[in-house]
């Protein structure tokens, strides 16, 4: 069995002073997976870089204190690469390990920003990942997209849909990108196992959100369909504090 973490850490320097490390040293995870890490290597210290039984990657973004994605692996991948197109590996969004039965995407999706001023990158981005997922699909193994995608897909995944719809996440334009993702061939892993309201990942550190539990779904792990069978649990660590986000799993029978 594997178990696979994700999380959106909203810096993972103010997130190591919240007790990221105590986290992260008390958790069995092969691999984890994080998004809006928002530093490069040298502004970090050595209990982040070297932790034990780990080893840690980041692609940062270009711009500093910004975005980025980090991945703490147990398991050499195969191989290691960006996404291979400038104006997203720009930006850190995504980080692609090779294991030898399937791909692990680590993902940060951009923000479509108040007004949709970010919609249409957003949605280039959409759609030049799910192009990326195809591509690595037809190379004859399976697949697994996890992180931060920024978009509440359904009704169900927000506490406040109605109040909700102009809103950045929750824009007709990326619910219909979801759509078309999950048309494509890949399933949300959480919904397999949970169809209940009230699971949300992300909480407004406004109005006591979180304590209110006034929340949206927006990280997930989704696998190809043929790699479904291989899901023996997803689920979300809502008590995990550190940031606006929680982790999400999944556990792998591999």
């Amino acid at each position: 069995m594997q178990r696979i973490i994700s999380w959106n850490v909203n810096g993972i320097r103010a997130c190591e002073k919240k007790g990221f490390l105590d986290w992260l040293n008390g958790i069995d995870a092969d691999c984890i997976c994080l998004q809006e890490t928002k530093a490069v290597e040298s502004q970090l210290g050595d209990n982040l870089l070297e932790v034990p039984g780990y080893k840690f990657v980041l692609f940062p973004a270009e711009r500093r204190g910004y975005s980025g994605v980090g991945t703490y692996f147990r398991h050499e991948p195969l191989s290691l690469e960006k996404m291979d197109c400038a104006e997203f590996d720009v930006e850190g969004r995504v980080m692609i390990l090779e294991y030898p039965q399937y791909y692990l995407l680590n993902c940060y999706f951009p923000n479509s920003q108040p007004g949709g001023a970010r919609l249409d990158y957003k949605i280039a981005f959409c759609d030049a990942i799910l192009e990326k997922c195809r591509e690595l699909l037809a190379k004859g193994k399976q697949l697994l997209m996890c992180g931060d995608y920024n978009i509440a897909h359904k009704e169900i995944d927000l506490a406040r849909p109605k109040e909700n719809v102009d809103s950045p996440g929750f824009l007709p334009e990326e619910r219909a990108w979801m759509d078309k993702f999950v048309a494509a061939g890949f399933v949300d892993s959480f919904r397999k196992f949970n169809s209940e309201p009230g699971n949300y990942t992300w909480w407004s550190y406004r109005s006591a959100a979180r304590e209110r539990n006034v929340g949206w779904r927006i990280d997930y792990h989704c696998v190809n369909e043929g790699f479904a069978d291989r899901v023996a649990a997803a689920g979300i660590q809502s008590d995990v504090m550190g940031s606006d986000h929680c982790p999400v799993y999944i556990d792998l029978q591999i």
